[in-house]
């Protein structure tokens, strides 16, 4: 009872967090007339590969550099990264054969980019998202303000065409992106990033200690230490495209439990609060329990329809549409999530490109 209740007032939050923070008025920002440096580090090709790297090759900015890491020479990527370079000469870099420094390959090939680059301004970014001509522009434009020390941006599948990758999708449009700003309005700010993006100044970085090459949740972490350090970490209302394709579920799984674990490490007791996300999950007990009591059902029925309305003002608010046919996969998303947050609870592995870790104290991975 007291889980669906806490659920009751978690939906009831989520919805409105989600409309205040795309509704609130922000005063007009200037871009940046400074160069920045677009840092990739790239593992293997991701569905639609082609189209996410080329358009961060085709930014309405005067002066910035993409730069791609490889740690393998035969990875799969470096053929259509090598034309990428023959395509854009005058944006790309690629670096290949980047030896790893550290247990977590993605920042030891970040730390290379790092010595090449160019620039103060710093944009990290995943190699699964797609982006328009203005994201560099509008996700540097805040760092004008001194008081800002990174940005970080949200990312969601808008259309996807198969199940996993709506399930997918439907947990971060409908789940993370409006828990993470619950979070960040009960925290007094945003205190962790999002890997997809962040847009930080190489001083700053410097300042929250830099890349840490053998920790999990490196970006969940550098968010967190930004915030430590006064500056403001800030959630941009630019929502960046990043659909998993006919990934399988156990990859669904599997990335899911690894984000799960990194929460956990990385928030310490707060992650077992999340029990209040899940009420839908707990009206079927309730019901059981109470023989199918008059107000156990009302209850339910009241659960079920709260968080269909947040879920539909997600999607609404978000400007993702097309999700709307997929939200029969609901209850499902749900029972997906309380599984992935209830093995999170406990263990301490997890499987990344291919690769299975241990983690230890603070976050900190070995080899299994």
């Amino acid at each position: 009872m007291i889980p669906i209740l806490g659920a009751i007032a978690f939906y009831l939050a989520c919805a409105w967090q989600t409309r205040a923070f795309l509704h609130s008025p922000e005063p007009p920002q200037t871009p940046l007339s400074e160069g920045i440096s677009i840092l990739v580090p790239i593992c293997g090709i991701d569905e639609g590969a082609w189209e996410n790297w080329t358009s961060l090759c085709k930014q309405d900015y005067p002066h910035y550099e993409v730069l791609f890491g490889v740690v393998d020479p035969q990875d799969p990527a470096v053929p259509l990264l090598e034309k990428l370079a023959d395509t854009f000469p005058h944006q790309v870099r690629l670096f290949i054969g980047l030896e790893p420094r550290g247990i977590n390959h993605k920042d030891s090939t970040l730390s290379y980019l790092l010595e090449a680059m160019r620039h103060e301004v710093i944009v990290f970014v995943d190699s699964d998202i797609c982006v328009s001509p203005d994201y560099l522009q509008t996700v540097t434009a805040p760092l004008r303000d001194r008081e800002v020390g990174m940005v970080t941006c949200a990312f969601v599948g808008r259309d996807p065409q198969f199940v996993t990758s709506a399930l997918a999708s439907l947990g971060r449009c409908c789940d993370f992106i409006p828990s993470a700003l619950v979070a960040q309005a009960l925290d007094g700010g945003l205190r962790f990033a999002v890997g997809a993006t962040m847009a930080i100044r190489k001083s700053t970085l410097e300042k929250a200690g830099g890349l840490h090459l053998s920790r999990i949740g490196s970006d969940y972490n550098l968010g967190k230490r930004t915030a430590h350090t006064g500056d403001r970490v800030k959630l941009s209302r630019y929502l960046l495209e990043s659909d998993t394709g006919k990934e399988s579920l156990k990859q669904l799984w599997n990335r899911e439990l690894r984000w799960a674990r990194t929460i956990r490490f990385n928030r310490g007791p707060i992650y077992y609060t999340m029990i209040f996300c899940y009420g839908a999950v707990f009206c079927l007990p309730l019901l059981i329990l109470s023989g199918f009591a008059p107000w156990a059902i009302a209850l339910t029925l009241f659960t079920f329809a709260l968080r269909y309305a947040q879920a539909a003002i997600a999607i609404f608010e978000l400007n993702c549409p097309n999700l709307r046919r997929w939200l029969v996969l609901l209850p499902l998303r749900d029972l997906l999530s309380f599984a992935v947050w209830t093995i999170g609870c406990f263990g301490n592995t997890i499987y990344w490109r291919g690769r299975k870790l241990r983690i230890v104290e603070d976050g900190i991975i070995e080899p299994y």
